[in-house]
């Protein structure tokens, strides 16, 4: 049709140009009486003439009314051919326009709809009206669509090929109905305010602290416009909808911001802990998921938010200070005594920590070991020794004889053999399942235990039978302790000293001796405590001191820092070298004893396809968030990350990527800090 109407432009435009160089013409030689025309030519030849001749153009631009008809009327038969009978009822019904274009790509058709709403685009190149219709031709896949938006209204997509056809289906009702549904989708919350029972104590609950606490938060929750309900001293159900928690998020959720000013300067600060759950038209489901959302807050230090959308990853907001020590002993007690309680009634236990397991995981072994062993049950350590860190095997084979080896370590394939169906599997210093010293024994396990003091990951054991992950604690060996410390039941655990000296150097390793700021009143205790079974300072601090050759190698991977922002560095370790764990954690280490380094990121190859880098800070920046972008976890000035490649180049990728979107939120303002 395009090219018979240009034909049809090209022969009208001719003939006019020349009837209008015939009539000038003749006008020039009749007035001006050239060759007598005059003489011969009489006015009203003229007139006639004239008359003619309008009428023959007139009846012309009849004929290409008729044509033009005819050539609309075979379009719309071919649309109606390509798209099914009743097209007409169609348009109308389901709101449809049709644009034809040609091979140049301009439009040479659009039916009714079109018209109607006043889209003029006839002889238009339809890709310079909406250049994102270009994707679609370029696809020439019937089955996809795409959404354009035109006059306030949106249209869904779609084009034809062989006709040259773009339909577009107007779904402005749709998405409007669409966005209000979502908008009303129920979201379900739960709000705890953290640290409660401390600063209440034996007061009532008209504690000043808390009186502004409280009214921090039905302020916010009739800002917001959700449903606030008390169901426990210091827990609340919140009920509301998908777009007020989104004006949430976008607030950044500034009630824990409000909250945490209240506690500054407080010895125990009040911190709130929220889980949100949506997403799933079930009430009862989005109840379970907050709650699951909420014990992950809390489990990560509290002072955060987490909300939990069914089918997907779970965000994480806030989370900006350590966890505060928990000095609760009551609590202890009955944890420990729960404890107790499963090891006594399981036929024999096995304990694992992490895979490259350090002296703090190995430490804790050792201490549910001893646990078991006071109640008569066989226990075993499930460790494979080329997988752990070296200052750790050199513990194991110099600290116990091949004798005492035999009862006290199994290696992980032999371990299968002795998982029973009342198998009690002890998981010590992670749970993350795939970080585990040998997962297959996680996923044939009936009844499984998990103590920690990383921040809680999304990736977790699933259904534990007893589940403690304490970030408030420097170390696991303080929980084993304390565990071993509190525990009311009877006989009194006792510790042999070479376990002792071994927990109490897990103790100094991931404290930092003592230098880190979660290091409080309890981590001292517990070492105290250790020192009544006989550990030895100086043993335990000689198992963890470097050999020259391994200084030399941290002071080589010190010199490759690089600041890619302020207070931020990274090092890579030598690319044809292998490193354990712990050399890149010291060499992290090292790196943040440089005056005004606040995070340091150091990595290297720990296998042939493995890349492992080790996270830390000096509180101010939260490397365990930054950490968890990455696929990794840890605590919040304590992190690692395992890559599965070999590629440094792809590893510094990420690494630069993911602090450059999330360092401004991992960061914490250094006087919160400090007075903390």
């Amino acid at each position: 049709m395009g090219k018979t109407i240009k034909k049809i432009r090209a022969a009208t435009f001719t003939l006019i140009t020349i009837e209008l160089l015939l009539i000038a013409t003749f006008c020039v030689f009749y007035f001006c009486n050239l060759f007598e025309l005059q003489q011969f030519i009489k006015i009203e030849y003229v007139v006639f003439g004239t008359s003619a001749l309008v009428f023959i153009d007139c009846l012309l631009i009849w004929l290409v009314i008729i044509k033009i008809s005819s050539l609309r009327r075979k379009t719309d038969l071919h649309a109606a051919e390509v798209i099914g009978q009743d097209v007409q009822a169609a348009y109308n019904f389901a709101m449809m326009g049709l644009v034809v274009i040609d091979d140049n790509n301009n439009v040479i058709w659009t039916n009714d709809l079109f018209r109607e709403r006043n889209i003029n685009i006839l002889d238009i190149n339809v890709f310079e009206w909406k250049p994102a219709l270009r994707a679609l031709h370029d696809i020439q896949d019937e089955k996809s669509s795409i959404k354009v938006e035109e006059k306030g209204r949106t249209y869904e997509v779609k084009f034809l090929t062989e006709a040259g056809l773009f339909i577009f289906k107007d779904i402005t009702d749709l998405e409007l109905v669409e966005k209000y549904n979502k908008d009303q989708a129920p979201v379900v919350g739960l709000l705890s305010i953290d640290n409660y029972n401390d600063v209440v104590g034996t007061e009532d609950d008209f504690n000043d602290s808390i009186s502004k606490v409280k009214n921090v938060i039905y302020q916010k929750a009739k800002q917001y416009g959700v449903l606030l309900r008390r169901y426990r001293n210091d827990t609340y159900f919140i009920l509301t909808n998908y777009a007020i928690l989104e004006k949430m998020k976008e607030d950044d959720f500034s009630i824990i911001n409000a909250v945490r000013q209240i506690g500054e300067g407080e010895d125990v600060p009040l911190t709130l802990s929220l889980g949100f759950a949506h997403n799933f038209p079930d009430v009862v489901k989005l109840s379970e998921m907050a709650d699951e959302a909420l014990s992950i807050a809390m489990s990560r230090g509290g002072d955060q938010v987490v909300i939990n959308k069914y089918g997907e990853e779970m965000e994480f907001f806030g989370g900006k200070t350590e966890a505060q020590e928990n000095r609760n002993r009551v609590r202890v007690r009955v944890l420990a005594d729960s404890l107790i309680g499963l090891i006594k009634s399981s036929s024999n236990v096995l304990v694992m920590g992490h895979v490259g397991m350090d002296m703090d995981a190995f430490g804790a072994c050792l201490g549910i070991k001893a646990i078991a062993e006071t109640y008569s049950k066989q226990v075993r350590i499930v460790v494979d020794l080329k997988k752990t860190e070296s200052k750790t095997r050199s513990a194991i084979t110099s600290m116990f004889s091949r004798e005492e080896l035999q009862t006290l370590i199994i290696a992980p394939k032999e371990s299968e053999s002795k998982l029973a169906p009342n198998t009690l599997l002890v998981v010590v210093d992670v749970h993350i399942p795939n970080m585990t010293m040998h997962p297959a024994l996680i996923e044939n396990a009936n009844k499984i235990v998990v103590i920690d003091h990383h921040r809680r990951a999304e990736l977790f054991i699933e259904s534990p039978v007893f589940n403690h992950i304490d970030p408030s604690a420097s170390s696991t060996c303080e929980i084993i302790t304390e565990f071993i410390h509190f525990a009311s039941a009877t006989p009194k655990i006792e510790l042999p000293q070479t376990y002792s000296t071994i927990m109490l150097s897990g103790i100094f390793l991931d404290s930092g001796n003592f230098k880190s700021k979660i290091v409080g009143i309890r981590t001292f205790e517990a070492c105290t405590y250790l020192k009544e079974f006989g550990a030895d300072n100086a043993k335990a601090d000689d198992l963890l001191k470097d050999d020259y050759e391994e200084h030399m190698i941290i002071n080589k991977i010190v010199s490759n820092m690089n600041t890619p922002f302020p207070g931020v560095v990274y090092a890579i370790a030598n690319q044809q070298e292998y490193f354990d764990d712990a050399t890149l954690a010291k060499a992290a280490n090292q790196c943040l004893s440089i005056k005004s380094v606040n995070a340091a990121f150091v990595f290297g190859r720990v296998s042939n396809k493995l890349i492992k880098m080790s996270l830390r800070s000096d509180s101010t920046i939260n490397v365990q968030m930054i950490a968890q972008k990455m696929g990794g976890g840890g605590h919040f000035s304590k992190a690692a990350v395992v890559f599965e490649t070999n590629d440094f180049n792809r590893v510094t990728e990420i690494l630069l990527d993911t602090l450059n979107r999330y360092l401004s939120n991992a960061r914490v303002d250094k006087g919160n800090v400090e007075e903390e």
